[in-house]
């Protein structure tokens, strides 16, 4: 009986093994460890060292939110709830009897590998106010047609009006060409589309209605294309002027305000450089097709399908309008022709009352003419030219998100060569060729320092999207609800002012005798 105390008394005071990394990992989390070395070389935090094994007769808890404790489970991208333990004062026998009934493989399991592990930002990082009380408003006036055939452009008169302190008067005005916009443009995007920021698409080239302008013999600065392509400039402008990184732009700051401006050289339709832009979009494209993406953020999955669906929609509305605007001015000119085939009636009918009755509707009619025609430019400028422009913003959303894409890959590739480096190490050791060690060493200590480079910047354009897309959301509900409000007074206004020329109409028709 005194032996088997004795023997008892022995097991209590050896206990269990002391625990190692694996008791805390599962199964099938053990076979992935090398691929979650390779993945998270930054976030990886090496297991506690427990103190020396002492029996605790006081009972030991779980802490979960002790900023002295340790999470043995580290930064492993996963967005349950954590487990801490404090590795300080404890029993291990205790601690490890209390943690393995709550560890579970949602918590420990390993990330795959093609699937990038990204931390949500916090609601509040996501919200974006752009009112710093500081304005910015562009008007682009006075277009002109400088020389004749061929060699004819048109240059825009810029006002700007301003109060932000890093200009240098409050209001200029400069004289650009289409050429100068589109350089601006290639400047902007060149810098700001692979940090992730959207930046407005500039007015689209028309081969067609700038030859059209060319060959024109008359100098007529109000013809339909040129108040388009001004409207449409002054939009972009506009639009680039009110985020809060692109208005501050060196380049943007000189196009505002610099009298003289470098000729922009890779503008031109048929140039090298948009030749070049045309295969490079190509080959993007194919490449996205054959090395897709494995999204596993949730965040960006929705939204990648939200932004094709609005494309969808908002192509769809934009063919409606433009038909709607086709339909008025078709039956804007009907009106007219009506009205002079009145006139000309009411000039050869003898019945003096339905002669004057005629004339009447003659004015009438032309005053509709009018009347529609407005509406037609209202349908236009205020709806369809705003969803133009949305469907281009579009456009440059999915080029920052093919730029996601793209850093993306760059972090992987760099994973597989850090774990080709780490292999070729691996072999020089065991074939003993100490003398290549210590050089495979240092491109190992290199590569893990661009992975680390290349995940940090795919974190950094992840929330810079995620900022760029809530600012987009924004403008586009606030751009929508001002236009809808504008497009239902001027529907309201035409109607009235129509049904105010036919009441004044009533009396003439019922004179007739």
């Amino acid at each position: 009986m005194m032996m088997a105390d004795m023997e008892e008394a022995g097991e209590l005071a050896t206990g269990p093994p002391p625990l190692t990394e694996d008791d805390f990992v599962e199964p099938s989390a053990k076979q992935d460890d090398s691929d979650d070395d390779e993945l998270f070389p930054a976030d990886k935090k090496e297991p506690s060292t427990y103190p020396p094994k002492t029996v605790i007769p006081a009972p030991t808890t779980i802490i979960a939110d002790d900023d002295e404790s340790e999470d043995i489970f580290g930064d492993s991208g996963q967005d349950g709830d954590k487990l801490n333990l404090s590795s300080s004062g404890e029993d291990p026998d205790l601690r490890h009897a209390q943690a393995s009934p709550v560890t579970t493989a949602a918590e420990t399991q390993t990330p795959a590998v093609a699937k990038p592990v990204v931390k949500k930002a916090p609601e509040e990082e996501c919200d974006v106010d752009d009112s710093d009380g500081f304005t910015l408003e562009i008007k682009i006036q006075e277009p002109q047609k400088i020389g004749d055939g061929m060699n004819a452009y048109v240059v825009y008169k810029v006002t700007t009006t301003t109060n932000i302190p890093i200009f240098r008067r409050k209001e200029f005005f400069v004289m650009r060409r289409f050429s100068d916009f589109l350089g601006l443009h290639e400047k902007l995007s060149l810098k700001y589309t692979q940090q992730g920021t959207i930046v407005p698409p500039a007015p689209e080239k028309s081969v067609i209605g700038m030859t059209k302008i060319k060959m024109s013999k008359e100098d007529n600065a109000s013809s339909d294309f040129i108040e388009r392509r001004r409207a449409a400039l002054e939009r972009y402008l506009n639009r680039t002027a009110v985020h809060p990184i692109l208005r501050q732009d060196p380049d943007f700051r000189d196009f505002l305000e610099q009298t003289d401006l470098p000729k922009a050289t890779s503008t031109s339709t048929l140039s090298g450089a948009s030749v070049l832009k045309l295969f490079t979009k190509a080959a993007d494209t194919v490449s996205k097709i054959a090395t897709k993406m494995n999204e596993s953020d949730h965040w960006f999955e929705e939204k990648q399908t939200h932004i094709d669906n609005l494309e969808q929609q908002f192509r769809r509305l934009h063919a409606c309008l433009e038909q709607i605007v086709l339909a008025r001015r078709e039956q804007s000119m009907a009106t007219g022709a009506m009205a002079r085939s009145a006139a000309m009636l009411g000039n050869s009918e003898e019945h003096t009352a339905l002669s004057r009755a005629l004339a009447q509707l003659a004015e009438v009619e032309e005053k509709v003419d009018q009347l529609i025609n407005d509406q037609a430019n209202s349908d236009f400028y205020l709806v369809a030219e705003l969803v133009k422009d949305y469907i281009g913003l579009i456009g440059s959303i999915k080029d920052i998100f093919r730029q996601r894409e793209k850093t993306f890959h760059n972090w992987q590739q760099a994973e597989q060569t850090l774990t080709k480096k780490r292999e070729i190490e691996a072999r020089l050791s065991l074939a003993g060729k100490t003398d290549k060690v210590p050089q495979a060493k240092e491109e190992i200590r290199e590569w893990e320092r661009n992975v680390e480079q290349r995940e940090q910047e795919f974190n950094v354009i992840s929330k810079t999207i995620r900022k760029e897309i809530t600012r987009f959301d924004k403008s586009r509900q606030r751009d929508f609800k001002q236009v809808l409000l504008d497009y239902m007074q001027s529907l309201l206004d035409t109607q009235q002012t129509l049904i105010k020329y036919w009441e004044g109409f009533l009396p003439e028709a019922k004179a007739i005798a």
